[in-house]
């Protein structure tokens, strides 16, 4: 895949997103990610450290300015911990784990991630309040209830299926209450 055109549908994905979950600073933004099937191949078995590279790079370029913080999810063989920036860890108090991610265990946009972010560090678990799936990684785990699906209008990324979600608060109180 050419590097302008996969920049140019992320960008389009994660502005989609980020127009339904009116994220604010200090908010996080989740994304699981397989380069393996953005360049046409199987999960976890053609990674691409570069299309790793330019998802995170043109990630980065859209939420770093709104003050969103990005936590990438690593693949299964980490247990699916995630690259955050240890500001945003201590802030939330999320427990930091000791690994580093790499090609084959924990995914190209992991390793990417670790060596964009100004202090990486990893975590296993984190409450997202929006994020973008690209291959069916799985990200529901990381995003706050009550999860409400985004439709993109770009579906795949490559050979990658995409889906979205974002959070709203719940509804409470029952027929009496007001929203």
């Amino acid at each position: 895949m050419e590097k302008e055109k996969l920049q140019q549908q992320v960008t389009t994905i994660v502005e989609e997103v980020l127009a339904e979950a009116d994220l604010k600073s200090g908010n996080v933004f989740v994304l699981g990610c397989t380069t393996s099937e953005i360049v046409g191949g199987t999960i976890g078995k053609n990674s691409s450290q570069e299309v790793g590279q330019w998802v995170i790079e043109t990630m980065k370029k859209i939420l770093d300015p709104k003050g969103i913080y990005l936590a990438v999810q690593g693949c299964e063989h980490i247990n699916r911990a995630l690259v955050v920036e240890r500001e945003i860890a201590e802030k939330k108090d999320w427990e930091i784990v000791s690994v580093k991610p790499a090609l084959h265990a924990g995914g190209s946009c992991s390793v990417a991630a670790f060596e964009q972010f100004s202090d990486p560090v990893e975590v296993e678990h984190i409450v997202a309040q929006a994020g973008v799936d690209i291959g069916d990684t799985s990200i529901g785990m990381h995003v706050k209830h009550v999860q409400v699906p985004v439709r993109p209008s770009i579906k795949e990324l490559g050979g990658a299926h995409v889906t979205a979600l974002r959070s709203r608060p719940k509804y409470v109180g029952g027929p009496r209450a007001e929203y």
